[in-house]
């Protein structure tokens, strides 16, 4: 009987200690989720605060860029309109193009060589450079970098009439979109000098894009000759540097240093 409440009593503690030891790892599995959940909603935030922080820097851009270029063109009668939830900065169609034509007018080429001249003072302190490239002049240099802006074009949606080489208004816009780069960078070369490393090699910020009719303007109002007048512009759409292509540059650098 003796031997037997032995090995009953064994058998309890076996069982215990089983249990026991059952507890201490999920006591433990509980705490390293604790400690991976912490850790990741602190990289939420981070990177909340880094989106936020760049979507601030750009609205900072695209204001400065309107208040200077309001004032130099208001001899022109042209107004920019900023959109700083989209990052774009749209220029009306009027001054630039003729209707159906992709060379820029006289007074579109001057208007055009302002805006250049107000992007190559404003965007040194917001984008990498090459050496011998543009300094930021007058402040400091952001924190938060420019990964690319793309010079769109857009028409109205009347078809194009009669033949040429324009097929229709995609080819207009994209024709449009590219002399307007193609102006912006004569009138300063040195913008092509503003780069993105957040690659394995910079690349240039500027870039072309054209979309004829297929994105109107969300909130154009008016008559229909209004709103197909707000619908021809060209834009400029501002992105910033993400946090995820910011680790790549940094982890670029690392890897070119020498060793």
């Amino acid at each position: 009987m003796e031997r037997r409440g032995v090995r009953r009593s064994r058998s309890e503690e076996e069982e215990e200690s089983y249990f026991v030891s059952m507890a201490d790892m999920m006591v433990g599995l509980l705490f390293i989720f604790i400690i991976l959940l912490l850790y990741f909603a602190l990289q939420f935030r981070q990177t909340t605060d880094t989106l936020t922080s760049a979507g601030q820097t750009r609205r900072e851009i695209l204001e400065t860029l309107k208040e200077r270029l309001d004032k130099r063109l208001k001899p022109y009668n042209l107004t920019v309109r900023i959109d700083a939830e989209t990052g774009v900065l749209s220029l009306p169609n009027s001054i630039l193009f003729d209707t159906g034509q992709f060379e820029l007018k006289p007074a579109g080429r001057q208007a055009v060589g302002i805006v250049a001249d107000e992007l190559a003072a404003v965007l040194p302190c917001y984008a990498d450079r090459l050496p011998g490239g543009p300094a930021c002049r007058g402040k400091p240099v952001a924190a938060n970098k420019i990964d690319a802006i793309f010079i769109e074009g857009h028409t109205d949606s009347d078809p194009l009439s009669g033949g040429g080489v324009l097929r229709d208004n995609m080819d207009l816009s994209a024709l449009r979109a590219t002399n307007t780069f193609r102006q912006l960078t004569d009138a300063h070369p040195e913008l092509e000098q503003l780069v993105n490393r957040s690659g394995h090699q910079p690349v240039p910020i500027l870039g072309v894009a054209g979309y004829g009719e297929r994105r109107p303007v969300p909130d154009a109002a008016g008559t229909p000759d209004q709103i197909k007048a707000q619908n021809r512009r060209i834009d400029l759409r501002f992105l910033m540097v993400t946090p995820r292509s910011a680790e790549g540059a940094a982890m670029s650098r690392i890897l070119e240093q020498p060793r």
